[in-house]
């Protein structure tokens, strides 16, 4: 059987089983138990398959058609302009969260400043280290409450040359004293230029979340109490007061948490601006506040 029919009878079978992006999971799929890049599929539709090379892609293919996420099976998901390496010990990384990092760079536009950043649920560190990659001058306290994400986010530190400037921290958020202390002795600030976070904020009887996100990632990177809010009302308010003076807040958020979210960043009264940040469907994504000069 040649490389063209394994292609387009897979693409055909994901079809069937109704997975949306069934040719481009083909194309990945078969790109990665084959080792060549995706366009060296289109290069060698003529090349006969030999039988350990379908065993491999055989096994591919059935972890796909039983939902497993196509980033898991491949080991990795490009996030901004860096390759990340995911496990089912973290969350994958999503294009929507993409904005965080361009509402940084519309913040502060000098690319040599000496920021101090907090990522507060850090997962596989896309978030914060894509911002160590694009500040070279800047330091990171990342915390998460999995050691195993840890081990992911501190893999991917060295992978993108930027270890030397992260400090991971396996604690529960809201361990304020912790956090700070660590925060200062590393970054050598007192004060937090810019939080950055992608908490838990899914509602637990939300029934919208795809059957295989509920089934392959992490819940405790899923779900929050308050329908979802009570890791995003909690987390600002704590280190709120702890941002430098014009330090930024930003934290992914539900599609239907905009308006809760943003009454909420108002009562903590230390926000001069605060917005909705929405993606590119429309709906509310990251809530954002910079703090009074």
């Amino acid at each position: 059987m040649k490389l063209k029919e394994i292609l387009d009878k897979t693409t055909a079978f994901f079809k069937d089983k109704k997975i949306e992006t069934a040719r481009l999971d083909a194309e990945l799929l078969l790109a990665h138990g084959l080792k060549l890049e995706r366009i060296q599929l289109y290069l060698k539709f003529d090349q006969p398959m030999k039988d350990d090379e379908l065993v491999i892609l055989r096994e591919l293919v059935r972890r796909r058609a039983s939902g497993e996420p196509v980033a898991y099976i491949l080991g990795y998901r490009d996030f901004f302009k860096y390759r990340f390496e995911v496990s089912p010990a973290v969350l994958i990384p999503r294009p929507e969260t993409e904005h965080i990092i361009e509402e940084v760079l519309s913040w502060n536009s000098d690319k040599e400043s000496a920021l101090g950043f907090m990522d507060l649920g850090c997962g596989s560190g896309c978030i914060g280290l894509t911002l160590l990659k694009e500040y070279p001058q800047a330091k990171l306290l990342a915390v998460d409450l999995s050691e195993k994400a840890l081990e992911v986010a501190s893999r991917n530190a060295e992978a993108l040359g930027v270890a030397d400037r992260v400090k991971f921290l396996h604690a529960d958020a809201a361990q304020e004293d912790v956090l700070m202390s660590t925060y200062m002795g590393f970054v050598g600030k007192n004060k937090v230029d810019a939080l950055v976070s992608n908490p838990p904020y899914i509602a637990h009887q939300d029934n919208q979340v795809e059957e295989n996100v509920r089934k392959f990632e992490p819940n405790s990177a899923l779900y929050a109490d308050d329908n979802g809010l009570a890791l995003l009302k909690s987390w600002s308010r704590i280190y709120g007061n702890h941002l430098s003076p014009s330090g930024l807040m930003l934290m992914e958020m539900g599609m239907s948490q905009g308006a809760a979210m943003k009454e909420h960043f108002n009562s903590l009264k230390i926000f001069n601006e605060i917005n909705v940040v929405k993606d590119l469907a429309s709906h509310d994504r990251v809530i954002r506040g910079v703090t009074h000069g």
